[in-house]
């Protein structure tokens, strides 16, 4: 039965189509009543909290085959993929480093390529993933970096730009505290290092310019 779903943080359109029993999430994120949504948010990973998902019905497929022989059925499934960029002082990408990846009580020894990134396929439902960097001196233990599966919000909302600045390295506040000034300074920063307007306003230039940079 078709249903609105309304997006919690933490929700992302192929988790949200595992949980109503859907293989491929495009039959959910470019359904004609989701066309406003998708156009405002253009990303189906990054979604904001209370934004609002049209949930179709499932439609059933009948195939048919003879009853003489036994026959192999194949679903074919949209693969979830992590990607990770690291990065060191001005925008040199960290290549061939070797990480540890531990995500849903899996642990996965990773190196990133010749762009600093690296991927691994995921479950529509993991949430939390903890990324070791184990390359170079890095003292007695090595960085460990907490990674929150689905929790970026989107650009044009301050928490969503809090979030980037602080991935990028320019705010080192808290995340979940409503620190205007401390954003404002972060902006700023990053416009002055982009050749923007240096205003401490997040406006569409300087968020489409952080996006470019970010990665999404």
């Amino acid at each position: 039965m078709a249903t609105l779903h309304k997006v919690q943080q933490g929700d992302h359109v192929f988790k949200i189509a595992s949980k109503y029993g859907f293989h491929d999430p495009k039959t959910i994120w470019e359904h004609p009543k989701n066309a406003p949504l998708k156009q405002k948010r253009k990303n189906p990973h990054v979604l904001n909290p209370d934004d609002v998902l049209y949930i179709p019905d499932k439609q059933e497929k009948p195939v048919g085959r003879g009853t003489d022989r036994s026959h192999m059925f194949e679903v074919t499934r949209c693969p979830l993929k992590l990607r990770i960029r690291l990065e060191g002082f001005y925008e040199d990408p960290l290549t061939d480093a070797r990480c540890r990846l531990q995500i849903e009580g899996r642990t996965s020894l990773l190196y990133t390529d010749g762009n600093g990134c690296l991927e691994q396929a995921i479950s529509a439902n993991a949430e939390h993933a903890i990324l070791t960097f184990i390359t170079g001196n890095m003292g007695p233990d090595p960085l460990e970096v907490s990674v929150e599966v689905g929790y970026l919000d989107p650009i044009d909302v301050p928490s969503g730009q809090r979030a980037r600045l602080i991935n990028l390295g320019y705010y080192l506040g808290p995340d979940d505290e409503q620190d205007d000034y401390d954003l404002r300074s972060a902006v700023e920063e990053f416009q002055c290092d982009y050749d923007l307007v240096v205003d401490g306003h997040c406006g569409p230039d300087t968020q489409a310019r952080l996006i470019d940079i970010h990665g999404c």
